[in-house]
């Protein structure tokens, strides 16, 4: 009993310090992170997590729940409910080594709105905080593998090359209910600073700038890019480039749109792990597009898309009150574009190079 005592304290100490036990540099601490959780799987939990790098598997990511996933309804990893207590803790613990504080509230409180969904709907069995699968690819510490965190309304994808991080994409946050209406958590909203910046920002449009901005009264019932390996620009509906230039914007309402990504930005990455995200630029061609009503509580989606990246926001579902954030990288999602450009190097011809 005092040997698991004191294993599930070290593993708390873990989670609660990152920057003191798992080194200084981000890139480590999640690798060091991931190591230390690695070590404590028995020989099944690890047939189970494992994969090589190569898997499709790794590039396969959903954000509904698994009796929904095509073809076969099934994740592939291990979940939380398959874990010990302290295995739990340690996987918190890489969590927390890559997310920002923000970040982390809200991984975790969308995870615990399982439990929220399974009372609003009788105890459905396939609401369950510890429905979440951890799947790694390739080994922890090499020079190229890959993690993936996910469950219903939660996926964050990771993707080393050369021992640092290569991506961080695709991350989907989602919330339902957006705000909780009744019971212990009443009041609670977990995204509500996404949508209430990116009204203050609406807010401070001309009547001509939001006719360029607004395109249509009737909102997409989801985020658009689904669950594509690739994001494939044709699917954004009204056209990709559609709505208001980041360059049409006056310096003030640049601020708030580059203030608004710069809120989801902050809470995917720990400052130390990619100081680059932390303030990711828009550039002036950069598009900011509303679907649906501006009235508070009525169906809405927007969107920015900028040169490296698109971001969408939807909440249309349930009497608009379930929030789908998706952020897409449209040069490296997985680390591909990195990792295409690092093989055709290591393995190009002289001629070649």
């Amino acid at each position: 009993m005092m040997k698991r005592l004191a294993a599930a304290m070290f593993a708390l100490l873990l989670l609660i310090q990152p920057g003191q036990l798992l080194g200084h540099d981000g890139d480590s601490e999640m690798t060091m992170a991931m190591q230390r959780l690695l070590a404590t799987l028995s020989e099944q939990q690890k047939e189970v997590c494992l994969f090589p790098f190569e898997s499709p598997h790794r590039q396969r990511w959903n954000f509904v729940p698994d009796k929904f996933i095509q073809p076969d309804g099934k994740r592939y990893g291990l979940t939380l409910k398959q874990m010990s207590s302290q295995q739990r803790l340690l996987t918190h613990a890489v969590l927390n080594s890559v997310l920002s504080h923000e970040g982390y509230r809200q991984a975790v409180t969308i995870m615990n709105l399982e439990q929220v969904l399974h009372e609003l709907e009788n105890q459905n069995p396939i609401r369950d905080p510890d429905r979440y699968y951890l799947s790694i690819f390739g080994n922890p510490g090499d020079s190229t593998w890959a993690w993936r965190f996910e469950g219903h309304h939660l996926s964050l994808n990771f993707t080393v090359k050369d021992g640092q991080l290569a991506s961080a994409a695709p991350v989907f946050f989602g919330t339902n209910p957006a705000e909780v209406r009744e019971g212990n958590l009443k009041g609670l909203k977990v995204l509500a600073a996404e949508e209430a910046l990116a009204r203050d920002f609406l807010k401070t449009l001309s009547s001509e700038q939001k006719e360029k901005a607004v395109l249509q009264e009737a909102a997409p019932n989801d985020v658009l890019t689904g669950v594509s390996t690739v994001v494939d620009l044709a699917v954004l509906t009204p056209a990709a480039d559609a709505g208001i230039k980041f360059s049409e914007l006056t310096d003030q309402q640049k601020e708030l749109l580059q203030g608004l990504v710069d809120e989801y930005a902050s809470a995917f990455y720990q400052p130390a792990l990619a100081e680059d995200k932390k303030n990711y630029p828009l550039d002036q061609d950069a598009v900011f597009a509303w679907l649906g009503s501006t009235e508070v509580g009525a169906a809405h989606y927007y969107r920015i898309k900028s040169g490296d990246f698109v971001l969408e926001y939807d909440n249309t579902q349930n009497d608009a009150n379930h929030v789908h954030v998706v952020w897409r990288d449209l040069n490296s999602d997985f680390g591909e574009d990195l990792l295409k450009t690092h093989l055709k190097r290591e393995h190009a011809t002289p001629a070649q190079q």
